[in-house]
């Protein structure tokens, strides 16, 4: 499979550059409500800070991150300073530029957002295209999108939450797609946006996996164990506990590996 993922990203590529897809790929698409840590979790899952931040939609344009798993440039026992193992990004839209620096990736897709999507929140179908290569990633395809929401706000158009939510149903209806339903355990998983939609596309739970964040924020006496067990909503690929940093680590610009 580490074999085909190459040939696959590739196929992506071309397909964002024509505007279609006529194969339905191989991917793990991650929807979630806003403010579920959504992004969180795939800064978790890279190792690094590289996502748009901040108050209402943050991710407009659907991401295709594509991870890619590179041998380090010394071997990581071996270095002073983790950090000092190369990593880096690379967008389909500026061949040839490679980002050592995450928090110019950051600044890019934000300046690539804007570009198609202008500065009043709308959002677009249009993906970016981001390669990552880290000694610490797995070999992986994720597609981020936009964060569900309820209400529009400022210039947003008053359907917002319409076209979120059939951009998420036209990824995550792929079935050879693996749809990664965040939640925030502290909420009633029942009321879940993310895995009612999933269970609207795949009612088996066949090729769901429910990630549960925000454990350590649950109130006082109650437990996830009947959540991460299935015993609220079954799945057949279950479900993930994540805790990720606080609000007050990431103000304090504490690192993802730093955190863990």
């Amino acid at each position: 499979m580490d074999q085909l993922i190459p040939i696959i990203n590739k196929l992506q590529d071309v397909f964002s550059a024509i505007g279609q897809s006529p194969i339905n790929l191989p991917q793990i698409v991650v929807i979630g409500s806003q403010s579920s840590g959504k992004s969180s979790v795939l800064e978790n899952i890279v190792g690094k800070d590289f996502l748009p931040r901040g108050s209402g939609i943050v991710t407009r344009r659907p991401l295709v991150l594509q991870l890619y798993n590179s041998s380090a440039s010394v071997p990581v026992e071996d270095a002073k300073d983790a950090e000092t193992v190369e990593e880096w990004g690379e967008f389909l839209h500026l061949p040839g530029q490679k980002f050592t620096d995450f928090n110019e990736i950051r600044r890019e897709i934000e300046k690539e957002t804007d570009r198609i999507t202008g500065k009043n929140k709308g959002i677009s179908n249009k993906s970016i295209n981001l390669k990552v290569f880290s000694p610490y990633v797995l070999n992986l395809t994720l597609v981020d999108l936009p964060g569900i929401t309820k209400v529009p706000v400022g210039d947003q158009p008053v359907n917002i939450e319409e076209q979120i939510r059939d951009m998420c149903t036209e990824f995550i209806s792929n079935p050879n797609s693996i749809i990664l339903a965040v939640t925030s355990a502290n909420t009633d998983l029942a009321n879940s946006d993310a895995l009612k939609m999933a269970r609207e596309i795949d009612p088996d739970g066949q090729r769901t996996i429910g990630v549960l964040t925000k454990l350590d924020l649950m109130d006082d006496g109650t437990d996830a164990m009947d959540m991460l067990q299935g015993r609220v909503i079954p799945l057949k690929r279950g479900y993930v506990g994540v805790v990720n940093r606080s609000q007050a680590d990431i103000n304090s610009q504490l690192s993802i590996r730093d955190s863990l």
